[in-house]
């Protein structure tokens, strides 16, 4: 039997030579076809597809705002850096950007959906449906029905939540609340749509509501005693731990005090109080 011989050294090093010379063509080959897909028109973004309900953007200016901020080509283009550059754009929250062949970009936006102006009547801000606080182009919406919630920082979902509880309690009074405040100490004021006062409070969210409740329920008894309606609402301390204190448009008070606290079980008829 015949015992084959290794190949000699010089043999070795030719096919590896060889090997490393093709590898190193395929890389060239490689690079020079990438170099040409990269900067070749035909592959530049050359359509920009917007979707979505849109009430205060549209696509053709998204187009003429965004496209000229995109840097690359179908294949180099920074699809993150596509999507935080679209949701720079005023009311837009979300935006969700994919390549389509050959040379398009599809794009789905979503916007924000204002719930209330934030804090003073200053800012530009306002806060969404979600809570989540966003800056906007105030001069595009009408103050009219719209309520202005404010807070320390961090508590935008917290405002907005109370706000869509106590509402509701008051909406059978053909009240609505303009504005609502909740300060550092963690009490609540709130103004309404007639200009009344309201002091709502600490506590946790349940015994605010509660103590609105309580408010509504017996209001019209109150203000009937005096041929009011609630409308002739001015203010309302609504601390007292078993009733509350409020004013009426038209009822005067002894030495300037609001109407002694109402006290619904039983109900005392404001004594202090004449008209």
């Amino acid at each position: 039997m015949k015992r084959s011989l290794p190949a000699p050294i010089d043999v070795k090093l030719m096919n590896v030579t060889a090997s490393v010379l093709l590898l190193g063509c395929a890389a060239l080959v490689l690079a020079a076809v990438s170099w040409w897909v990269v900067r070749h028109p035909a592959f530049s973004i050359g359509r920009i597809i917007v979707e979505g309900e849109m009430l205060h953007n549209n696509a053709v200016t998204l187009r003429a705002n965004v496209a000229p901020s995109l840097t690359g080509n179908f294949f180099t283009i920074d699809l993150r850096a596509a999507r935080e550059t679209f949701e720079q754009v005023p009311w837009v929250r979300e935006a969700k950007v994919r390549r389509e062949y050959p040379n398009s970009l599809r794009v789905e936006l979503h916007e924000h959906v204002a719930e209330a102006f934030w804090g003073p009547d200053t800012g530009a801000e306002m806060v969404n449906s979600f809570g989540e606080v966003f800056e906007a182009n105030i001069g595009e919406l009408e103050r009219d029905g719209i309520p202005r919630l404010q807070g320390p920082e961090g508590t935008s979902q917290q405002v907005l939540q109370v706000y869509r509880m106590l509402a509701p309690a008051l909406a059978p009074l053909n009240l609505e609340i303009d504005e609502l405040v909740l300060n550092d100490r963690g009490s609540w004021k709130a103004r309404l749509a007639n200009d009344a006062q309201v002091e709502l409070g600490g506590g946790t969210v349940e015994q605010v509501l509660q103590r609105v409740q309580r408010f509504a329920r017996t209001l019209g008894a109150v203000t009937a005693q005096y041929q009011r309606r609630a409308d002739a609402l001015q203010s309302v301390d609504l601390r007292y731990e078993d009733g509350y204190a409020l004013r009426l448009q038209g009822v005067s008070t002894v030495q300037g005090k609001a109407l002694p606290p109402n006290r619904p079980k039983p109900q005392p008829k404001p004594a202090a109080a004449r008209r």
